[in-house]
């Protein structure tokens, strides 16, 4: 993974370690549903972005790197990983 792909991702993941602590801390306190399962949306959105850019540089560097090998089974080998992942991230 990119240096600046790594700092971007632990910058979000931060954020959203906030995000669930801040929903612990609604559900101690009683806090209106519809507000709790709103920001349990949120987190989930951002998850998502993280993952997403995560994915994103996956493709940018380990799958055109193994483009550019010319090395078949690699090749195969992160396109099978690619439809995999997205397989269960959709699922």
């Amino acid at each position: 993974m990119q240096c600046c792909t790594k700092t971007s991702c632990a910058r979000r993941l931060g954020r959203i370690e906030g995000q669930v602590r801040g929903i612990a801390r609604m559900l101690e306190e009683d806090r209106y549903c519809i507000d709790v399962v709103t920001q349990i949306s949120a987190v989930r959105a951002a998850l998502k972005r993280v993952e997403e850019e995560i994915l994103k540089d996956h493709v940018g560097h380990c799958v055109e790197n193994a483009i550019q090998s010319g090395d078949k089974d690699e090749q195969r080998q992160k396109v099978a990983e690619l439809v995999s992942v997205l397989g269960r991230v959709r699922g």
